[in-house]
């Protein structure tokens, strides 16, 4: 990630329109369950921000889009994430797929209930 963006818009600007219609989705359904969320770019990607602390990272690749939800986040969901291409606290999700929505929606408020 070696550019810095400043926020989303910027950020969702420096990829293909099909791709930025993917990360608008994704926006949308992370303020949808978490709409005191903060938007921020941290680690060189578009991170939500509640009190402080990171809730949920994502960001756009060639051929995925990697989400961050920290360990806790895709360990609570091991057996539905399975399917997916992971590494430690983070999950690709293939852009030639439909995005897994609704799952992200639950990773998300499950991240909530993390949060102080």
């Amino acid at each position: 990630m070696a550019e810095h963006y400043q926020n989303f818009d910027a950020y969702f600007a420096s990829f293909p329109k099909a791709t930025q219609a993917i990360l608008e989705q994704l926006r949308k359904t992370i303020k949808k369950v978490a709409p005191k969320a903060e938007e921020t770019i941290n680690y060189g990607m578009p991170t939500f921000k509640l009190n402080g602390k990171n809730l949920v990272h994502f960001a756009a690749y060639k051929n995925h889009i990697g989400f961050y939800a920290t360990p806790s986040g895709h360990q609570a969901f091991k057996a539905d994430l399975a399917k997916y291409k992971q590494g430690k606290g983070s999950v690709q999700f293939p852009l030639d797929e439909a995005m897994p929505l609704k799952l992200i929606e639950k990773i998300v408020k499950f991240r909530l209930t993390e949060m102080p």
